[in-house]
């Protein structure tokens, strides 16, 4: 595979792979010193796509900024767990004008569940999860999910909301592959990214393997979750050959048949023509 140089990372060859990143965070600060030289110049020498996922009300302002700034960048808008403390009814009908306020808005989220800490207690969680799936529904967007450390509740949630009529993305699996069974009986797709690289994640390789390839699609998380051999550098969307490469030698395929099915499968996820 041929690479060239880019800031902070490598990119594969703009002829041999095309790329949609699902999931990344270039509004992050990592990124005030080169955004405009990543966005502008670098990322779009091969990756065809990216969806800038908002993480709060500022980040989802931010994502929206960013999808009007640049042709090949989406959005998605939401609340992730980590901030739901601070939400009102004012957000959701705020999120509900951004939506609309763009036809680069493709999804909610990222939204869900995070036990990993106390805070925020766990009823406020559920609360503004459904509520947040409610919303995809009445906009007609998919969702994309946050899940850590909470596989059964996010999936009981899930069910109790219908979210098989939302559709979505559970972001950065992490999961067995018996729960990837259960979130495939709904359709969702699964974010993978710079995790399937790591040597110590066998639950997530034996996942991937398990999972149809029609219901993976790429992610990078940037600016974290840089894959091997860089875990530990900033993250961005350049570095998913590796990741492509990883999926390919999991599944038995050619990269750039990991790439083109995965591109198709982001734009099914996000209903993009």
């Amino acid at each position: 595979m041929i690479f060239c140089v880019c800031p902070e990372g490598l990119i594969g060859d703009k002829n041999i792979m095309i790329i949609f990143d699902t999931h990344a965070h270039y509004d992050d600060e990592a990124f005030d010193g080169d955004r405009e030289e990543l966005l502008g110049n670098c990322l779009i020498k091969t990756v065809k796509n990216v969806t800038n996922i908002g993480c709060d009300m500022e980040s989802s302002k931010a994502s929206v900024e960013l999808s009007g700034k640049y042709d090949y960048i989406y959005a998605s808008i939401g609340v992730i767990p980590h901030h739901v403390g601070e939400m009102t009814e004012a957000d959701i009908e705020e999120l509900r004008l951004l939506a609309k306020s763009s036809d680069k808005v493709v999804a909610i989220g990222e939204i869900g569940l995070d036990y990993h800490y106390d805070e925020p207690e766990k009823s406020l969680q559920h609360k503004w999860f459904l509520r947040q799936l409610e919303l995809a529904g009445e906009l007609g967007l998919p969702v994309v999910i946050h899940s850590r450390d909470a596989a059964q509740d996010t999936y009981e949630l899930m069910k109790a909301a219908h979210a098989e009529r939302i559709g979505g993305v559970v972001h950065c699996y992490s999961y067995s592959q018996e729960m990837a069974a259960e979130f495939l009986k709904m359709g969702f797709f699964f974010g993978i990214g710079g995790v399937v690289t790591f040597k110590n994640s066998k639950k997530l390789k034996r996942a991937v393997e398990f999972i149809p390839m029609e219901n993976i699609v790429l992610e990078t998380d940037s600016p974290y979750l840089t894959p091997s051999p860089f875990r530990g550098q900033r993250n961005d969307s350049s570095y998913l050959p590796y990741v492509v490469e990883e999926i390919a030698r999991l599944k038995g395929l050619d990269p750039e048949e990991v790439a083109e099915i995965t591109y198709n499968n982001a734009l099914r996820l996000y209903k993009i023509n």
